[in-house]
């Protein structure tokens, strides 16, 4: 006979008093930033930076100030990002067409290739993830989740640690 461990339930394998989903989400969601934090870590990346590389992918020539509006991230934060976006071939900047005073940014080919490997490693991620749901719960998931993200106001597909100034450190002061 299997021992239980104290707090659990034999028919469900829960914890009594358990914790509620809004904890569950928190924790899932520190487990599975830190997981994919790793994953991009083999491309020598920061999750910030395939955030980035994504919008650009689907919103070539946005001004850096259009990218840390939608970001609803502080310009010197968004320019530090670039600059290591820069730096590693992935992304140029160009005189925007519609102003020459601001910058375009846009894909190189280099930043087009880390981009579908970003993808690769994102859908790698997930099926690790959810191996515990079938594709109908992960799509129910899915749907759940982002009636959750609209009620709260977030953007869809910006991560609103973009917003954060202290670079995700507890504590940190906020920039004003």
């Amino acid at each position: 006979m299997k021992s239980q461990k104290p707090g659990h339930d034999a028919e469900c394998a829960r914890p009594k008093g358990g914790p509620g989903a809004a904890f569950l989400l928190a924790q899932v969601g520190a487990h599975a930033a830190a997981r994919f934090a790793k994953r991009l870590d083999e491309l020598r990346l920061l999750p910030a930076h395939a955030g980035v590389l994504r919008i650009l992918g689907s919103t070539p020539a946005i001004t850096q100030q259009a990218l840390a509006g939608m970001l609803r991230m502080v310009p010197s934060r968004l320019v530090a990002l670039v600059d290591e976006l820069e730096g590693g071939g992935f992304v140029e900047r160009g005189e925007d067409p519609g102003d020459r005073r601001r910058y375009a940014l846009r894909l190189t080919e280099r930043g087009r290739s880390i981009l579908r490997d970003i993808g690769r490693v994102a859908r790698e991620h997930q099926a690790d993830l959810l191996a515990a749901l079938s594709e109908i719960e992960q799509r129910q998931l899915a749907d759940l989740l982002q009636r959750v993200a609209d009620e709260q106001g977030l953007t869809r597909g910006v991560h609103p640690g973009f917003g954060r100034t202290d670079r995700g450190k507890p504590g940190a002061a906020k920039e004003g």
